[in-house]
Parts: structure tokens; C-alpha cells; sequence
């Protein structure tokens, strides 16, 4: 149907993303700064090209190719602990790659008509809290102040003048998101096999989710569908409390044999430094706006979610 160039293809997120598009006859061509993967045969699909935009090096034929772009590059968030020199790599990362796409379709010819760029719902920071309820983020809202909220802005920033380039600008702001695959399902899977059910702080932080497999599906809908322009948070209808979300994948894994424990905040903040507080947010997101152009969610409860993965 068209070419799709893939930024960010060989994580967690890209391979399901280009498995799916295969199937739906889009050829795909991942840019990766990993050379070993690119080979002199133009009939696979995917196809691999070259690009490191910490070094604004890109290959202009892959471009020229491309018909849309998908970005999901990105330095991954938990990889490594929180060092000013990891979160300075965590923010430029994404902005650096902004950068690259904008130039480059700028300054070189090219065919492109769509560009879709992952975001966070890190953008909207911790809930507000009102007479004990919290008002659910939608898009128009501003960003929060904490880091993972700058970093968000950065990396929406960085690809903006996208739009003064005449493309459809598209940008996913994405929840937790569940893989048996990666991520942070397959961490709480790991207390689980062992009969535990492992909540952090009090468990009560509500916690906005997607199945892998919706995500991508968020993504090819945004691409094949025209009408589609600006920002939409990939979230799942019903957001749910930490000890549900641990207790559930607890349950699935082990029946009744199974116990609760709750891992201090001083805890995690000793393990894991200013990383903890990710763990304990509580970030209630709304997903009526990707919903009203008329996306269906496969797995729209926890339960059905977990279903499938488990």
C-alpha cells in the first residue's frame, strides 16, 4: 500500500508495529543506527537503512522512499538509573531525532506525506485531586513540571515544524504498555511466578494502560486515515489502581496461591532513585478523542488484556 519509514524499529514496540504493518502490505524500512542489520537486499521486508541522530546522520535514499514516517525513537526510560547524565541522553535522544526528521525533510526532496510521533502521557505529570476524584488528562491540557513531563514537551516541540512543512502531523501519547514481551508486564510477571504480588507505595496510584497490540493498531489507524492530525493519548478505556493491575497479573498466573506484599516508597527510591517517583504517579488519562474517529480497542479491559497475554 505504501512505504513506511520506521524510526525506532527494533524495540519492543517497533517489531509488533512492523509485524502488523506487513500484514497489512505496507512495506517497511527501519532506520537503525545498528549497520550489522542492513543488508544489499532491497526485496525483504522490512529493509534496514542507516541514521544516528546523535551525529545528524541520516540515509537521504530511505527518505526519498518513504511515503510516511513513524517515529518511536527514543532512549528506553528504565534501562539505567536516573544520573544527570542518563536523563541529559533520555531527553536529547528524542529531541535529537526530532531535529534530524524535521531538517532533513526540509532541506532534501521527498515524498512524505504523514509523519506520526510517539509522545507520553508523562506530558500531563501527577493527577490533581479534587473533593477525591481526579479529573482524567485529555490533549488540550498543559504539560506538567516534573522531568518526564519537560522531556515529553521537548519531544514534541522537536518535531512541531513538521506542520509549517505542509505534512500531517499525528502525535501518540502512550500509556503503560502491557507485553508479555517487555516492559512492564513482563517485570511484574517475574514476582508472580514466584507467588507474589507486589504493590509499590500504597498501590492506590491509578495507572493508564494499553495493550501492545492496540497501540500499534492506534498507529496504523492514525496512518491510514487521513482525517487524523494532531495529538491522541493511547490509553485503554478503564485506567486502574496499581494493587489491581499486580493482583490481576497475580491471579492469572497463579489462582489463589499467591501473596501481597507492598515495596516501601524509601524502598524503591533507594533502589531505583528519582525513577521511583515514576512508580507511584498516579496518572488518570482520558482516551475519548482517538476513540470519537472511530478506533474500536481490541482489549479494552484488564481483564481481557491479560487474557490475551497470559
Amino acid at each position: 500500500m505504501s512505504t513506511v519509514l520506521l524510526c525506532g524499529g527494533t524495540g519492543l514496540i517497533g517489531k509488533r508495529l512492523t509485524q502488523l504493518l506487513i500484514e497489512r502490505n505496507h512495506q517497511v524500512i527501519i532506520l537503525t543506527r545498528n549497520q550489522s542489520l542492513i543488508s544489499s537486499d532491497n526485496n525483504q521486508n522490512p529493509t534496514y537503512a542507516h541514521w544516528d541522530p546523535s551525529i545528524h546522520l541520516i540515509d537521504l535514499s530511505a527518505i526519498q522512499k518513504a511515503d510516511h514516517i513513524i517515529n518511536l525513537s527514543g532512549a528506553n526510560l528504565a534501562a539505567k538509573r536516573w544520573t544527570a547524565k542518563r536523563k541529559h541522553i533520555i531527553s536529547e535522544s528524542r529531541k535529537q531525532a526530532g531535529e534530524l526528521l524535521v531538517s532533513t525533510l526540509k532541506e532534501n526532496p521527498n515524498q512524505v506525506e504523514t509523519v506520526i510521533n510517539a509522545s507520553a502521557i508523562g506530558w500531563y505529570g501527577s493527577d490533581a485531586v479534587h473533593h477525591g476524584m481526579a479529573t482524567p488528562f485529555t490533549e488540550d491540557m498543559p504539560p506538567g513540571a516534573d522531568f518526564i513531563a519537560t522531556v515529553c514537551r521537548l519531544w514534541e516541540e522537536s518535531i512541531d515544524p513538521i506542520t509549517l512543512l505542509n505534512k500531517r502531523l499525528v502525535k501518540i501519547r502512550t500509556g503503560l504498555v502491557l507485553s508479555a514481551e517487555g516492559g512492564l508486564l513482563h517485570e511484574l510477571m517475574k514476582p508472580a511466578r514466584l507467588g507474589l504480588a507486589t504493590f509499590f507505595g500504597n498501590g492506590k496510584q491509578m495507572q493508564s494502560w494499553i495493550h501492545i497490540d492496540d497501540l500499534c493498531r492506534i498507529y496504523i489507524h492514525a496512518l491510514e486515515n487521513q482525517s487524523l492530525h494532531g495529538t491522541y493519548n493511547a490509553v485503554a478505556p478503564k485506567p486502574v489502581e496499581n494493587k489491581m493491575l499486580v493482583t490481576a497479573v497475580a491471579q492469572k498466573m497463579k489462582g489463589s496461591f499467591y501473596i501481597t506484599a507492598y515495596v516501601p516508597f524509601f524502598l524503591l527510591k533507594w533502589i531505583l532513585g528519582e525513577m521511583s517517583k515514576e512508580l507511584i504517579k498516579s496518572t488518570t488519562v482520558d482516551c475519548t478523542k482517538i476513540h470519537s474517529t472511530g478506533f474500536k480497542f481490541i482489549f479494552p479491559s484488564l481483564e481481557s488484556a491479560l487474557n490475551d497475554l497470559l
